[in-house]
Order: structure tokens, then C-alpha cells, then sequence
């Protein structure tokens, strides 16, 4: 008998956006993880400046205290026409290699440039399945503004909000700072396309909100200025749904943070002691159950698909309320992510073949 022939797999990560790094890190993360005897990987990085580039089937360079970055490496074409799934790769001197076809591409990719549907449209005009959201679900999810307003539409609480974009701000910043005023401090500033904390701030008082807006307003065109809800962080995660059945929600898990500190890069990704996950998160079965199914219905709200981490601030005074969609999460040993299907019942590699074969399975 002959051998069953392995799902090729091409993981995408890198990418152009500042969340290059904990892109690498996560794919690091899949590549010791994924299901060797399911599938065969071709890691395909994608540097700062756009080229996809092929890199080594190796997680130890991607390790997050190596500060990994996609650099050199032969270019990698994809395919063209959708009558195609055959990588080629192109060496310093110009010479074609064929790398062979691929089933189905995960790209690990967050932020801008990956997370907001760009690659996924590159992907869909060549008719190679992914795994995770389409172009509608991943840019609607990855631009604050938008996702905020499609919630509401739908009737998910979310934290007041105002939106503020670079030309408005250089136009009439004294007008910004008076709509300030319609919010209770502490305001929460963030780039409206941008994830993993990147450009965040907290702001205690106006005379830290200039300083925040030029952070945010660096990364992203629009800045998004949102109350602060005082409340326990808790997230939830989300997997598509099998054979026309709904998605499927996670255990909540809760960040536990310091007093007067928030969830930023280094508390997420680097292990600082201010914060801590506990999962599962210790509430009652009602809340648990209204938590999944908001996180259910705003996975739906957006035409998700693959996979999402919802994240929600529960408190008794403002109830649950939605802050976040994340479309495509970190996979590093500490993200949430995991972590919470892991107190499902769903281990890490059994979740990253969980996600490929959704991904193989969705009609877009």
C-alpha cells in the first residue's frame, strides 16, 4: 500500500505591519507544534519591506527573546491563475526552483498588511484555501471603528467611543480636546487598525492625551478614543462551525492585572508580572454562558470564519461589554488563545489541526 500523502501547508508570517515580531514568534510556536505526521510545512516569511522570502522549517530562530525578523532567504512566487497551486522559489542568481503545490496556506499574520484582509483577497483571486476569516470579516474586525459600529448595529454593548483621524487632528486639535470632555478618565487611546497593544495608551488626564494621540496617530491614519470600563478583562475564544453547525466558544479566560496598569506588549508577550491569565475565569455558569454566546454572536455579526479571540470587560456596574475581535490571535506559549481551548478540552496541536482543516473545508 502506498504511503497517504501529507497536507502541504505554507505558513505565512512576518509581514509588513510593527506586529512583525510576535508574527514570527507565534509562527515559531505552530511549527513545534503542528501535526508532523499530518502535514508537511513550507515557512514563508514575509520581510518588513514585503518580499515573501523562504525561511528554515525551524522554530528555535523564531523564539521571542531573539527578536526574530524576517530578513533574507531565496523569493518565493505564488501561484497566479487558480488553475495552479505550485510555489516557485527564485535564488540570488535567478534561478527557478519549483517547490511543489500547496493544500491550503495559514496565514499567521496580525496586524496590518495580513490580519486585515489584504492576503486573504491575494488568496481568494487565486482559489488557494486558508485557514481563518475572509476579506469582509478580517478587514471589518482589524479597523476599531467599523467593528464597534457593526456591533452596536446588532446590539452588543461596546465602551463609547469617538474617532479621530491625522487630518483632524493637525486641522482643529482644540476641537478633539473639547469632545474629550464628553468621557470620564481614564480614556483608553488606540491606533484604529493596529493589534497586540501597539500604539496604546492610557490616558489619566488631558495633559497626557496630545502624547498619546501622536503614539496611536503613528501607527494608523485614525485614532480611536474609548472610555475606560472599569470591569474584570476577560477573553473568549471562538472556532468556526463544523458542517453548517454554529461556531463554537471557549471557557473564558481573565487577565488579572496590577492596580492602575493595562494590558500592554510586555505584559501580553514578555511575562511581566503585572499581569497573569487565569482560565478557567472564575464566574458564575449565567455569565459564563451569556460570554459565549455574545462572543458567538459577534463572531457571526462580522462573517467570521476560521477562528477569533473576543475580548469583554464584566463588571456589575456596566454589564458585559465587547472591547475587541481578534481575528487571527497570538499562538505564543502565554496568548490566551490557546490557553483557553486548552481548559476546553482542545490541546495546542490538536487546535492548529483544527484550524487547517476548517480552513480546508470553508467555501468562500
Amino acid at each position: 500500500m502506498s504511503e497517504t500523502r501529507k497536507t502541504r501547508v505554507a505558513l505565512l508570517f512576518g509581514g509588513r505591519s510593527s506586529e512583525h515580531l510576535i508574527s514570527c514568534a507565534t509562527a515559531g510556536s505552530v511549527l513545534a507544534h503542528i501535526d508532523r505526521d499530518r502535514y508537511d510545512v513550507v515557512p514563508i516569511g514575509i520581510a518588513r519591506d514585503g518580499r515573501f522570502v523562504l525561511q528554515a522549517d525551524d522554530p528555535a530562530p523564531l523564539a521571542l527573546d531573539r527578536s526574530p525578523e524576517v530578513t533574507g532567504g531565496d523569493a518565493v512566487l505564488l501561484p497566479t491563475t487558480s488553475d495552479s497551486r505550485t510555489l516557485t522559489a527564485v535564488d540570488a542568481a535567478g534561478a527557478l526552483r519549483e517547490l511543489g503545490e500547496v493544500d491550503v496556506v495559514f496565514p499567521i499574520l496580525h496586524g496590518r498588511f495580513g490580519e486585515d484582509g489584504t492576503v486573504q483577497g491575494m488568496l481568494d483571486l487565486v482559489d488557494i484555501p486558508y485557514v481563518g476569516n475572509g476579506v469582509l470579516a478580517s478587514a471589518v474586525a482589524m479597523d476599531k471603528h467599523f467593528a464597534k459600529a457593526v456591533l452596536e448595529h446588532v446590539g452588543i454593548k461596546v465602551a463609547p467611543w469617538m474617532t479621530v483621524s491625522r487630518g483632524e487632528w493637525a486641522r482643529d486639535a482644540d476641537a478633539v480636546r473639547a469632545r474629550l470632555g464628553d468621557f470620564p478618565f481614564p480614556v483608553f487611546v488606540k491606533p484604529a487598525r493596529a493589534g497586540s497593544s501597539v500604539g496604546v495608551s492610557r490616558v489619566d488626564s488631558v495633559l497626557d492625551f496630545d502624547r498619546a494621540m501622536a503614539l496611536a496617530l503613528a501607527e494608523d491614519s485614525r485614532a480611536l478614543v474609548e472610555a475606560g470600563v472599569s470591569g474584570r478583562e476577560v477573553e473568549v475564544g471562538v472556532l468556526g462551525g463544523r458542517d453548517g453547525d454554529r461556531p463554537r466558544a471557549s471557557l473564558p479566560g481573565e487577565i488579572v492585572l496590577d492596580e492602575g496598569t493595562f494590558y500592554d506588549f510586555d505584559a501580553k508577550y514578555r511575562g511581566l508580572p503585572t499581569a497573569r491569565t487565569e482560565c478557567p475565569a472564575d464566574l458564575d455558569e449565567a455569565t459564563i454562558a451569556a460570554l459565549q454566546e455574545t462572543a458567538i454572536r459577534a463572531f457571526e455579526a462580522i462573517e467570521g470564519s476560521g477562528l477569533a479571540r473576543i475580548d469583554f470587560f464584566v463588571s456589575p456596574e456596566h454589564g458585559i461589554v465587547l472591547n475587541e475581535i481578534n481575528t487571527m490571535p497570538g499562538f505564543t506559549a502565554i496568548s490566551m488563545f490557546p490557553v483557553v481551548w486548552q481548559a476546553s478540552g482542545i490541546e495546542y496541536g490538536d487546535l492548529i489541526t483544527e484550524l487547517i482543516e476548517l480552513g480546508l473545508a470553508e467555501e468562500r
